[in-house]
């Protein structure tokens, strides 16, 4: 069965979500395609709903750019449509000289991204501000919240409905091709339906890689290989002590096993990071030894077997010509030469905190690729 339409979105997580409410909302007629039963059933229900400050990222990279403008539109955004956050803040602790050392060259990195709202604290002022905390010193980062995200993404698909978007499910997309004469692209599903449409905006998450390179079209140089790094969660089964979040300092591939809470006020502990082949969401018990070695650091007081398994998520990350890429990537007609299909991959965190800027950037790509620019 063949139908036409004007653009597809691949993928109704949180991103797939927003950059399909911008696009609708801008007069395009849009069909999401999901593969699983549900929207937001994939990475998007499975991270700690964090609002990044943007404090890590290399200075003018995009997660760097998106992740900034991405916060403050979501606050926004949050506040006009009454989705639940709250701007609780964030401790980023140091456990020695050398780690307090790290923490002013983390506020400088801020400062180049523009967040400037960071404050260097005394062990004392930390400890005053969380008393179970221990510490040699902290950073606080007063914009960094937590939010309900799948009413955020409840949200997202009501605005792109209401402008007329359509969302179906059980749509895992098996191949694209191009016809260069016409410029149309055809998506074909599992059950064999083809889409014809003039846009494809590929935001498929840990999926996108699989699915760009379906397309016969793709420059060699383009096709990547998908990197899944699983990272486990375990929560408190006690309530919290901490009303912010607690983070260490950055270690090689993340941000450390770091305390944040939801909005009810539950801790959560993780990600850990495991290189993984396949999705598995399972947790494994037995990591659990770690995590209690990990949280101790900065909360030495942490009961004996007051952890428990909570979940898993899977960061979608792109290798490219052997290297491990670490920004988000945007490929558009300026690199693979086919007007109107965008192609998001390697969109792992701050993706959340980044969905309303990533649809604003996406959007831009595609008028730049209808006027050619």
């Amino acid at each position: 069965m063949s139908l036409e339409c004007e653009c597809v979105v691949i993928g109704a997580g949180v991103v797939g979500l927003a950059v399909a409410a911008r696009l609708a909302s801008c007069g395009r007629q849009v069909v999401i395609l999901e593969a699983e039963a549900d929207f937001g059933s994939g990475s998007s229900a499975r991270n700690s709903e964090v609002i990044h400050a943007g404090i890590y990222y290399k200075a003018g990279s995009l997660k760097a750019k998106l992740c900034v403008s991405g916060k403050r539109l979501l606050y926004t955004y949050c506040q006009d449509r009454n989705i639940a956050f709250k701007q609780c803040g964030k401790l980023i602790v140091a456990n020695s000289p050398q780690q307090c050392a790290q923490l002013a060259s983390i506020r400088d990195r801020a400062n180049d991204n523009g967040v400037n709202d960071l404050e260097l604290l005394s062990a004392d002022n930390a400890c005053a501000l969380e008393p179970e905390l221990v510490c040699s010193g902290a950073l606080l980062s007063p914009s960094t919240g937590i939010i309900d995200s799948h009413a955020l993404m409840v949200s997202l698909l009501g605005d792109a409905e209401n402008h007329g978007a359509a969302l179906v499910c059980h749509s895992p997309v098996h191949a694209l091709a191009y016809e260069s004469l016409t410029g149309v692209f055809s998506v074909t599903t599992q059950d064999q339906t083809t889409l014809r449409c003039q846009h494809v905006i590929n935001t498929a998450g840990i999926g996108a890689v699989a699915i760009a390179n379906s397309l016969p079209e793709l420059p060699e140089s383009l096709r990547t290989v998908s990197a899944m790094y699983k990272g486990n969660y375990f929560s408190l089964k006690a309530n919290s002590p901490f009303s912010r979040l607690v983070y260490p300092v950055p270690e090689q591939h993340g941000l450390g096993v770091h305390l944040t809470i939801d909005l009810a006020g539950r801790a959560r502990f993780g990600p850990d990071v495991e290189r993984v082949e396949s999705v598995d969401y399972s947790v494994d018990p037995t990591r659990v030894m770690a995590f209690y070695d990990a949280i101790r650091k900065y909360w030495p007081a942490l009961p004996d077997d007051d952890l428990q398994p909570d979940y898993a998520g899977i960061r979608p990350r792109v290798v490219s010509e052997g290297h491990l890429l670490t920004d988000f990537v945007f490929h558009g007609a300026s690199e693979h030469g086919m007007p109107g299909l965008i192609n998001a991959l390697g969109i792992e965190s701050p993706g959340l905190t980044a969905c309303l800027a990533i649809a604003i950037h996406i959007e831009q790509m595609l008028h730049n690729d209808i006027l050619g620019l």
